[in-house]
């Protein structure tokens, strides 16, 4: 009980130093609020000292940081979250508006999320309904590329393509349910995709589990075994990472709200930060930081329902079974072929303008095309890639040791990711320049604070479930201690699946600094950063579309490549581990069905 206790406590003092130090945005950026607000209200007014100081007192702040934090907090008891420092309306009825139209949004996006996630994992449902998997690991191609499409650009396009030319749907603002289906398809495509290859992931072993290997050799399921058995098997293990997805969709849509002008909770924070109106920027966020405990408690109360009593009872057995690498050309095929774009792009110069050559379409002098001050695209992405791919690999391997660490300890890692999912990244990026100044590293250093957060999630989902297998509790009884179980039993179950997660969020991360740069918080010009591609040349998407699907295509060939590399990480079996295959050639039989080797002899 008392941890339960210190647990919730820990939560608190997290969600209120994030809202205090939001609180301190304009002081921690060394700015003037009164000038902020002031430029925010009216641009061509002249910031005279009287001007400014009759701005403090309308305000309120005359009395520091202290006094405007302690004074919203009071005003919030008592159910008042202020007024807005730019249009003086109550804060209140417009962020729940906000909050209003995102959770719609968000709801919208999960469907079409849920639904890719089942055409994605439809191959393997239906090859494990028939009991022809055998050593079949997912595939990923499709799902690499829509994983790795920037939400952004697939928001830009479906608005120019169906909303504009086609005129199928309407392409921005909001007034009506048909307004949430082209953000949506934005949000939940690459959400899906990245859902779709977890349980992808999971599926497998599932199938081959002692209970589903049983129910076929009884005859229970003629037909084969039943896909929703499955889906409920595998469905806990992931329920942690969906409950980021139902907050980061919520609060980190701010691109796409940005594309199809969406009065959402995201765009309105980001607004808040821009113009520093506290009341505003504090109560979305305050807003956020509650929604992801309800979303983590709802996840967490939905898995206890799906797992039973098998988890408390140590009756579960291992999804993640020792297997053989997958082998196969696709990885070395999609390496030869980004090593062969940034190399070619490297002999050239990225920064060579040539106005007579503006917007040219690809050709045998530029293969890629040329962008809208004549540069050479191929050079722009080649020279881009040793920032944004050196960035991207750098920043996914500190979060993910950092993600297995922490989700290690779930008790105090929990809240953190809690905390951390529920704040939009560019706010974060705000907060990092507040601290530590605008600069190349910003990006990195905001994209890093939040890419941990899902892969520590996912090391204690995964984590609870292996310690509640039957084959942890006979090496428990065979007098294994903690540092045995974690070291030969945990880890080689856990870190693989989790490195593959990684692996999978590679393009994530490499979008996450895209998105950076798309909003103006990335790399500058005339950097060649793959975002502040993007962002330059997406006006042109519709007269010139080759110089947005140059970026994007090599997007998603990184994304192709981390998930076919992905395939190949397997748990190997040791030599107290052996391999043993059912007869209709499915999956090797868990180890809960086979004796435990003694540890001793390892």
């Amino acid at each position: 009980m008392w941890q339960r206790v210190a647990g919730a406590g820990w939560r608190i003092l997290l969600a209120v130093g994030l809202v205090c130090g939001v609180g301190l945005l304009p002081w921690l950026t060394r700015t003037d609020p009164a000038y902020t607000v002031l430029k925010a209200r009216s641009a061509e007014r002249e910031p005279t000292p009287e001007v400014l100081a009759d701005i403090r007192r309308q305000l309120g702040i005359d009395g520091g940081p202290l006094h405007v934090l302690t004074g919203w907090l009071g005003g919030l008891v008592r159910g008042d979250a202020g007024r807005s420092w730019i249009s003086g309306a109550d804060v209140l009825p417009d962020v729940t508006r906000a909050l209003g139209v995102s959770l719609l949004l968000m709801g919208v996006a999960l469907l079409v999320a849920v639904l890719t996630a089942g055409l994605i994992c439809a191959r393997t449902l239906r090859l494990g309904a028939r009991r022809r998997l055998g050593g079949r690991r997912g595939g990923g191609s499709l799902s690499a590329v829509l994983a790795s499409l920037p939400e952004f650009l697939v928001a830009s396009v479906l608005a120019t393509v169906v909303g504009v030319q086609l005129g199928w749907l309407p392409a921005l603002g909001w007034y009506g349910p048909q307004w949430t289906l082209l953000p949506a398809l934005a949000l939940g495509l690459p959400a899906g995709a990245v859902l779709g290859r977890l349980l992808d992931d999971l599926l497998p072993g599932a199938f081959g589990e002692p209970w589903a290997l049983a129910a076929a050799a009884r005859g229970r399921d003629r037909a084969g075994p039943s896909p929703a058995r499955h889906w409920r098997r595998c469905v806990p293990a992931l329920l942690p990472n969906f409950g980021l997805f139902v907050v980061g969709l919520t609060g980190g849509a701010v691109a796409v709200e940005q594309v199809f002008d969406i009065p959402g909770l995201g765009r309105t924070t980001l607004q808040a930060a821009l113009a520093q109106d506290l009341p505003v920027l504090q109560s979305g966020t305050l807003a956020l930081v509650l929604l992801a405990g309800l979303a983590t408690g709802a996840t967490r109360v939905a898995a206890r329902l799906l797992t039973g009593p098998a988890l408390r009872d140590g009756a579960l057995s291992s999804l993640h079974r020792p297997a053989p690498p997958a082998g196969g050309l696709l990885p070395l095929l999609y390496g030869a072929l980004l090593l062969a774009v940034v190399g070619f792009g490297l002999t050239r110069d990225p920064l060579a303008l040539d106005t007579g050559q503006r917007l040219r379409a690809p050709s045998l002098d530029h293969p890629f095309g040329t962008d809208a001050l004549g540069r050479d695209l191929l050079a722009r992405v080649g020279h881009g890639a040793l920032d944004t791919l050196a960035l991207a690999a750098a920043i996914s391997a500190a979060a993910l040791l950092a993600g297995v660490l922490l989700g290690l300890v779930p008790r105090v890692s929990a809240p953190l990711v809690d905390t951390v999912n529920s704040v939009p990244p560019v706010l974060v990026a705000l907060l990092v320049t507040a601290v530590a100044g605008s600069g190349a590293a910003t990006p990195a250093l905001a994209v890093g604070a939040v890419a941990w957060a899902p892969l520590a999630a996912h090391t204690s989902s995964l984590l609870r479930q292996e310690r509640a297998t039957l084959h942890i509790t006979a090496t428990k009884g065979l007098g294994a201690g903690p540092v045995h179980l974690l070291r030969h039993e945990l880890l080689p179950a856990v870190v693989p699946p989790v490195l593959r997660h990684a692996l999978l969020r590679l393009p994530g991360v490499a979008l996450a600094l895209a998105s950076l740069g798309f909003l103006g918080l990335g790399a500058q010009p005339p950097s060649p950063e793959w975002g502040l591609l993007l962002a330059e040349n997406q006006p042109y998407a519709e007269r010139a579309p080759w110089a947005v699907l140059a970026p994007a295509a090599v997007l998603a060939l990184l994304g192709a490549l981390a998930v076919s590399a992905a395939g190949g990480l397997r748990r190997r079996p040791t030599r107290s581990s052996p391999r043993q295959t059912d007869a209709a050639g499915q999956r090797p039989v868990a180890e809960a069905e086979r004796e435990p080797a003694g540890f001793g002899a390892r």
